[in-house]
């Protein structure tokens, strides 16, 4: 998995803010209208929709109207690229740590 690449550097810029965490949390449930995301924060509604817009524009969620409502679903896929990269990077910490503690290990004895 590449070290930088832009969608991934974007899903963790997005995912930076507490409330665009949160509402990633709320849309894990289930898709929801724009209002009932919105209703737990204070804030103005064209501010909340900037974080949905950052949402989106990293591939994060999907927005979609649907009669005189605007809906939003969760895209796992863009969530799952960000996990396995740091799947990935545990990983190579740990085996990192194994070999510092074997080098440990043999400094120890000699």
């Amino acid at each position: 998995m590449p070290y930088h690449s832009a969608p991934l550097d974007l899903t963790f810029h997005a995912l930076s803010d507490p409330t665009r965490r949160a509402v990633v949390s709320r849309l894990a449930e289930g898709e929801a209208p724009v209002s009932a995301l919105a209703a737990p924060f204070d804030m103005a509604l064209p501010s909340f929709a900037q974080h949905l817009k950052v949402l989106e524009d990293c591939g994060l969620i999907v927005r979609e109207k649907r009669g005189r409502s605007r809906w939003c679903r969760l895209v796992h896929t863009r969530l799952a690229e960000a996990s396995d990269w740091m799947q990935a990077e545990r990983q190579r910490a740990a085996e990192r740590l194994d070999r510092l503690e074997l080098f440990l290990d043999r400094t120890k004895e000699e």
